[in-house]
C-alpha cells in the first residue's frame, strides 16, 4: 500500500502540510477544520489523487454522496492501485445503495491490500448485510487472524452467533470485545441490550456511563452506549432517564456527520409516486408469484411478519437482500436517468426482462422452497416497479401506529440519517404513509397493508388473511412462527423467536416527554 511520502508525492511543502491536517482532521471528526484546510489544497492541487480522496472523504462525512463519488472516480483515474481509494468508494456505493459496486470496490481494496484487516472488515460487513452470513465469516476469519482484537470483527461474529439463535454464544462475545476493548464497546453494548432477555445488569449501567463519560471515545461509539443505557434504564421503570439517554445520544450522532435532507427526501418520493399514475403497461408474462415483498418503516413489525411467513413450508425467508433495489440501480445505469424519468415509458417488454433479471439474481432463494421472502424495507417506493416487473408478486406494506413506530426508530442505533430529529422521523413516516395509501389503492390485488396492531390482537385471523392474500394454504405452523429455525439478522432476532406479545406499545411510559413528537404528527398532547 502506498506510504504518506508516496501518496502526498507531487504537492508543495504547504499543500502536504495541509492534506496532513485534513486527515488528521477528518479522523478526529473536525469536519470544520478539515473543510478549511481543503479549500487550501483544492486551490493548489485541484487534479492530486490524495487531495481528491481527502476531498470525497469530506463530502461523505457531511451526506454529499453524489459528490464525493465523483471526487473519488477522478482520485481513482489518477491512481487506480490505491486501496485507500477504492475502500472509500466502497463506503460511498453503500451511501448511495449501490450495493454491488460498493462489493466490488471493498473487494478490490482487500487485493490490493491483502494484509490490512480493515478493509478486509469492511468487506465482510457488507457481505454480512447483503445477507450472506456463510459467506461474511472466512473473510472474518482472514480479519481475526490478521487482527485478533479487532472489535468490530468479534461483534459481527457475535451478531451471526445471534442470527442462528445461539443467544449465549453471542452474549459471551459481546462481552469479551467489552472487556478487551471498553474504548470501542459501544456497539457491542448496544447489541448486548437487544438480547431477549435483557441482558444488562447495574454494574454494567455503570460501566456503560463511564464510557459515554469518556470524551476522549469516539462520538458513535458513546452514543450507542448512551442507546443502549437507555434501555436498561427502561428495564428500571426510570423512562425519564432513558430519555435524556436517548436525546444525547441522538446528539453525538448529529455531531459526527448525520444529516437528513428532508425536503429533497420527500421530493424524490413525489416524483416517483407521480411516475407511477397512472400505473405504467406493465409485464404481459404470468412471472412473479415465486415472491412475496414485505415492506416497512423500520420497527413495524417486518421481521415479525417475514417470520410468519417463513414458518410457512413453501417459503424461504430472504430477509433484507438488496436484489430489486440493485435491478432497478442497473436499468438507471443503461438508460442513464432515474426511475421516475425513465418507469413511464418503459415498454411491457423491458419491464418483463427487469423482472427476469430480478427472479435470476435471486435464484438461490428458491433452492429449498419454491417462494421467498424480500424484506428489504425501503422497497415501499418501488412498489410500482414491482409489480410492472411481477405482476404476479404480492406485496405487504407493514404499518404501524405512528407515534410508536417513531418512538422505535428513535430508540435503535440506527445509522438511517433521519432517526436523529424528531422532525425528520415524522417528515420519513408522512412520505412512507402517502406511499402506501398511493399504491394500495393503485394495486388493490397486489397489496396488502397489514397493521401490526391488528395483528397482534387477533393473530390466527389476520395470519389465515395474509396467507390467503400470498396464496398460500394455511399451516397451522405459521401461528407458531416463533419455533421456526432460521436466521434473522436484524435487532429484532430475539423478539420473533418469543411467541407474540400484546404489550409492546411503549410511548404512553414516556408520557408527555414524547410531546415534541406528537405535535410534528400531528397529535394531540399526552393526556394522563
Amino acid at each position: 500500500m502506498f506510504n504518506e511520502t508516496q501518496r502526498l508525492a507531487g504537492l508543495s511543502p504547504e499543500v502536504a502540510r495541509n492534506a496532513i491536517e485534513i486527515a488528521q482532521a477528518i479522523a478526529q471528526r473536525r469536519l470544520e477544520d478539515a473543510d478549511r484546510a481543503l479549500i487550501t489544497a483544492l486551490a493548489q492541487a485541484p487534479a492530486h489523487a490524495e487531495i481528491l480522496r481527502l476531498c470525497g472523504l469530506v463530502q461523505l462525512a457531511r451526506a454529499e454522496r453524489e459528490a464525493a463519488i465523483g471526487s473519488l472516480l477522478q482520485a481513482r483515474a489518477l491512481r487506480a492501485d490505491d486501496p485507500l481509494i477504492h475502500d472509500a468508494l466502497g463506503t460511498g456505493y453503500e451511501a448511495i445503495f449501490d450495493y454491488a459496486r460498493a462489493r466490488a470496490s471493498l473487494h478490490r481494496a482487500c487485493t490490493l491490500a491483502p494484509d490490512n484487516a480493515g478493509f478486509w472488515f469492511n468487506y465482510a460487513a457488507r457481505i454480512y448485510a447483503d445477507g450472506d452470513n456463510e459467506g461474511a465469516q472466512p473473510v472474518l476469519q482472514r480479519v481475526l487472524s490478521l487482527a485478533p482484537k479487532h472489535a468490530g470483527a468479534r461483534i459481527l461474529a457475535a451478531n451471526i452467533a445471534a442470527a442462528e439463535g445461539r443467544r449465549d454464544d453471542a452474549e459471551r462475545q459481546y462481552r469479551e470485545v467489552i472487556a478487551d476493548r471498553p474504548d470501542q464497546a459501544g456497539m457491542a453494548w448496544w447489541w448486548l441490550a437487544v438480547l431477549k432477555p435483557m441482558a444488562l445488569t447495574e454494574q454494567d449501567i455503570t460501566a456503560m456511563r463511564h464510557l459515554i463519560d469518556d470524551s476522549r471515545i469516539d462520538e458513535r461509539e458513546r452514543a450507542a452506549a448512551g442507546v443502549a443505557l437507555a434501555y436498561a434504564l427502561e428495564q428500571r421503570g426510570d423512562f425519564a432517564s432513558a430519555f435524556t439517554s436517548l436525546t444525547e445520544a441522538h446528539e453525538r450522532l448529529r455531531r459526527s456527520g448525520c444529516r437528513y435532507d428532508a425536503r429533497g427526501s420527500t421530493e424524490h418520493t413525489q416524483a416517483v409516486l407521480r411516475a407511477f399514475d397512472p400505473a405504467p403497461a406493465g409485464a404481459q408474462a404470468a412471472q412473479g408469484e415465486e415472491v412475496i415483498f414485505i415492506v416497512s418503516l423500520p420497527r413495524s413489525g417486518s421481521t415479525l411478519t417475514e417470520q410468519i411467513l417463513a414458518a410457512h413450508s413453501h417459503v424461504e425467508g430472504g430477509g433484507e437482500i438488496p436484489d430489486l433495489l440493485q435491478t432497478i440501480m442497473d436499468e438507471s445505469d443503461r438508460v442513464h436517468g432515474a426511475l421516475a424519468q425513465w418507469a413511464p415509458t418503459h415498454s411491457p417488454q423491458q419491464w418483463r426482462l427487469l423482472g427476469q433479471r430480478y427472479l435470476a439474481r435471486t435464484r438461490r432463494w428458491r433452492k429449498q422452497r419454491p417462494r421467498f421472502t424480500d424484506k428489504r424495507l425501503d422497497n415501499w417506493l418501488f412498489v410500482g416497479a414491482i409489480v410492472a416487473m411481477l405482476p404476479q408478486a404480492r406485496v405487504v406494506i407493514v404499518t404501524r401506529d405512528p407515534l410508536e413506530n417513531c418512538l422505535g426508530c428513535w430508540r435503535y442505533m440506527f445509522t438511517h440519517d433521519y432517526t436523529h430529529e424528531f422532525a425528520d422521523l415524522a417528515a420519513r413516516w408522512r412520505e412512507f404513509d402517502a406511499a402506501a395509501r398511493h399504491w394500495q389503492a393503485l394495486y388493490p390485488q397486489q397489496v396488502r397493508v397489514q397493521p401490526y396492531e391488528d395483528l397482534v390482537a387477533d393473530p390466527e385471523t389476520q395470519i389465515r388473511a395474509l396467507l390467503e392474500f400470498c396464496n398460500l394454504p394455511f399451516e397451522a405452523a405459521c401461528l407458531q412462527f416463533h419455533n421456526a429455525e432460521r436466521r434473522v439478522t436484524t435487532p429484532s432476532a430475539s423478539q420473533v423467536r418469543e411467541p407474540l406479545r400484546r404489550d409492546t406499545a411503549r410511548a404512553h411510559k414516556y408520557g408527555a416527554l414524547l410531546d415534541p413528537l406528537r405535535k410534528e404528527l400531528g397529535l394531540p398532547p399526552f393526556q394522563y
